[in-house]
C-alpha cells in the first residue's frame, strides 16, 4: 500500500465519520422538534425517537390511518402521499397550504420546529 492509498483511506475515514456525526445531529434535532409536535397533538413525545413509529405518528397526527405509512414504500406514490400528509398536518395546526408545502414538505426539519415551539395549536379537523 503506497502513501497515496493510505491518504485516500484516511480522508475517506474522516469524511465518513463526519457525515455520520452530522446525520446523528440532524436526527436528534428532528426528534426534538417532533417530540414537541407529538406532545402538542396528545401523543407521547418519546415516540419521536423510534424510527418507524415516528412516521406512523406523523401520519396519524395528519388524520390518516397509521397503516397508510406503507405508502411511503411505493415510489412516486410516496411523494404524493408526503404532500398530502404535509397539507393535512399544517391544516390541523392552523397553517395554510404555502406553509405546509414549503416548511412541512420541503423543509420538514424547520417546519416541525415552527409547529412544536411556536404558538400553533393542534385542532384536528373532523371528517
Amino acid at each position: 500500500m503506497n502513501n497515496t492509498e493510505q491518504l485516500d483511506d484516511a480522508v475517506a475515514a474522516i469524511f465518513s465519520g463526519t457525515y455520520g456525526v452530522i446525520a446523528i445531529v440532524f436526527y436528534v434535532l428532528w426528534a426534538v422538534a417532533a417530540w414537541k409536535v407529538f406532545s402538542k397533538a396528545g401523543y407521547p413525545g418519546i415516540l419521536a425517537l423510534i424510527p418507524i413509529v415516528n412516521a406512523i405518528v406523523v401520519v396519524r397526527i395528519a388524520g390518516y390511518s397509521g397503516w397508510l405509512v406503507l405508502l411511503y414504500l411505493i415510489p412516486i406514490v410516496n411523494l404524493v402521499f408526503a404532500i398530502l400528509v404535509a397539507l393535512r398536518l399544517g391544516e390541523n395546526f392552523g397553517k395554510g397550504a404555502f406553509f405546509s408545502i414549503f416548511w412541512l414538505w420541503l423543509f420538514q426539519f424547520v417546519g416541525l420546529f415552527v409547529l412544536g415551539f411556536g404558538s400553533a395549536r393542534y385542532a384536528p379537523r373532523r371528517s
